[in-house]
């Protein structure tokens, strides 16, 4: 009995922590074009206080580039690569609105999309 409750409980444990947490849909204003007009952009996260988010958590964006190695047997590569910052604006249980955050540009590498999207992998930043 303890056996099969051991095995659960480390199945269930793997479980959870598998979860993505990802940025799930986009909003921004609309552009009135006039000159030097910021356009604002909220970004949804499947993340929130459950998961240890609160007004004003640091969110780390990543995405997964992958390339594939001519070189390798055509293998392809995987990174996970920072990308920028989120600033949450609000958290609900399950999940959190959240905006740009300043964030060093230079320290990153070329995207074909520099703005975040929709699938970007999001983490509570620990620094």
């Amino acid at each position: 009995m303890k056996l099969a409750f051991l095995i659960v409980t480390l199945f269930l444990s793997h479980a959870v922590s598998a979860r993505s947490y990802v940025i799930f849909s986009i909003a921004q204003d609309l552009s009135m074009g006039f000159e030097n007009e910021t356009v604002r952009k909220n970004y949804y996260i499947n993340m929130g206080a459950g998961q240890g988010v609160k007004k004003d958590s640091v969110l780390d964006v990543f995405r997964i580039i992958s390339v594939q190695n001519p070189y390798d047997n055509k293998k392809r590569v995987n990174y996970k690569v920072k990308i920028g910052e989120l600033k949450v604006l609000h958290a609900s249980d399950e999940a959190s609105i959240a905006m740009v955050n300043e964030y060093e540009k230079e320290l990153t590498p070329i995207f074909e999309l520099e703005q975040f999207m929709i699938g970007d992998h999001v983490a509570i930043n620990v620094d």
